[in-house]
């Protein structure tokens, strides 16, 4: 019979038994609700061992890259090592190889990849300063191309992270990382579906690295980029992302500009309006969302009635808690 290992204890399962109900017969304290497959709540990860396709069914392609899988629907077939998504991962030591702006407040930080570190492009990972204190970032670069791992980080001034980052961090410095994850990045498959990019600020980050994973793969449905900021000035990497345009067929980038008057080559109104002008239809789209928490969150509900499926939107939002003085963090 199948062994379940959680947070250092092994459990034995019983013929028949799910994963959720062989750790509630022993006392073990976990999320669930509905335990039906439905809500979500159960949710781990299988750090060893390989999920049941049934554990699977309704969650999202990256979730299951990633080994997610619900516990309430899993009768493990072999030993299995699970934890809650949130715990799982280790640390990282790398070092600094590049520091450089990318605008008045954006920076762009190129950490040494670390041997045998994973990632998907537009996943985040957690940066950790000098003094303890955490803040995660999306992920800009490609592990196919990519030998370095690329953030951009907003400088907000008071921000413990990013002040230390624009202020403190030194070429060469060792700085302390943790394993990638979240579920906003491209997977292959359905290569003439359309995808819809849209990104505020730093939010950018992950969607360039989205838009040229999918590019490298061969995506050949048409991907439209849209990146918005108030100014002109906080819009970057507008020169490689024309290039891009110019160099693929089916890739196209918009930025905008909310306040004033766009200069030529740009549109005015936010990004999220305009996306949605231009393509008030969604259905059969993919669709990713990075950026500002308000603004992500009111247009997934906007692309899914444009059409949109559930599983198909996918949202990275940035919790913005300048006015405390912290730092913008990926949620």
């Amino acid at each position: 019979m199948p062994k379940i290992i959680f947070e250092g204890e092994e459990y034995q399962c019983e013929p028949g038994e799910s994963v959720l109900d062989c750790l509630l017969r022993q006392g073990v304290s976990v999320n669930y609700s509905c335990k039906a497959g439905v809500c979500q709540t159960c949710m781990m990860v299988a750090e060893e061992g390989e999920p049941t396709p049934a554990s699977q069914v309704g969650i999202k392609e990256t979730l299951k890259a990633s080994q997610h899988f619900l516990i309430c629907s899993c009768q493990p077939q072999t030993d299995m090592r699970v934890a809650i998504p949130e715990r799982v991962g280790s640390s990282f030591e790398t070092t600094v190889l590049a520091k450089e702006p990318l605008s008045a407040d954006v920076i762009r930080l190129r950490l040494a990849r670390p041997d045998n570190y994973d990632y998907l492009p537009g996943q985040f990972l957690n940066l950790t300063n000098d003094a303890g204190v955490t803040r995660s970032y999306s992920l800009a670069s490609l592990p196919q191309e990519d030998e370095f791992l690329e953030c951009h980080i907003r400088h907000i001034p008071g921000g413990r992270v990013s002040g230390w980052v624009a202020e403190k961090l030194q070429l060469g410095d060792t700085v302390t990382i943790s394993q990638a994850s979240g579920q906003c990045s491209y997977l292959p498959g359905r290569e003439e579906q359309p995808l819809l990019l849209v990104g505020t600020g730093t939010g950018l980050a992950p969607l360039f690295g989205i838009a040229r994973d999918a590019l490298q793969q061969g995506h050949r449905g048409p991907i439209h980029l849209y990146h918005g900021s108030s100014t002109p000035e906080g819009l970057y990497l507008v020169d490689e992302l024309r290039a891009m345009d110019e160099a693929h067929e089916n890739f196209h980038y918009h930025s905008c500009v909310s306040r004033g008057e766009a200069p030529a080559g740009m549109r005015s109104g936010r990004a999220a309006d305009l996306a949605l002008e231009d393509h008030p239809q969604l259905s059969g789209w993919r669709v990713f969302l990075c950026g500002r928490e308000d603004m992500v969150k009111g247009l997934q509900k906007k692309t899914f009635l444009a059409g949109a499926g559930m599983q198909d939107i996918f949202a990275d939002p940035f919790i913005d808690s300048s006015a405390s003085g912290e730092d913008q963090t990926a949620a």
